[in-house]
């Protein structure tokens, strides 16, 4: 099934098939199958037409996702480096924004490079 361009696992609860779309978490899966009236605990392979016109409608008017959302995202850091500040130098080095320490963890945004003893030494040739 294709919700909003995305195609949603036919055999996930709602709740969960959901969270798929970008932008959609757990709490407001749940909360926009609770105010369109569809059964959280549906597989999405057993919505109706009407069920699917329903939350695509709601999704559509209360909610930014996919494509939109990432837009905003982008210019929110776009213009945070445009002004020049701490957080958007952060983002355009690609290093933690939130005060996380960089000396020991980070890994994932630095890259897995490690120092250790050896690096960077040259190689003893024996004779």
């Amino acid at each position: 099934m294709r919700l909003l361009g995305v195609d949603i696992p036919d055999n996930k609860k709602l709740a969960v098939a959901l969270t798929y779309i970008y932008g959609i978490g757990p709490t407001l899966a749940l909360s926009s199958l609770s105010a369109t009236g569809v059964n959280p605990d549906k597989r999405a392979k057993e919505l109706t037409p009407e069920e699917v016109a329903r939350l695509q409608k709601f999704i559509d008017e209360k909610c930014e996702v996919e494509g939109e959302l990432r837009q905003k995202i982008k210019q929110n850091i776009a213009r945070l480096k445009d002004i020049g500040s701490y957080r958007g130098g952060r983002h355009s080095r690609r290093l933690p924004l939130r005060g996380q320490r960089t000396r020991r963890n980070t890994r994932t945004i630095r890259g897995n490079v490690r120092r250790t003893v050896g690096s960077g030494r040259r190689k003893v040739e024996l004779k």
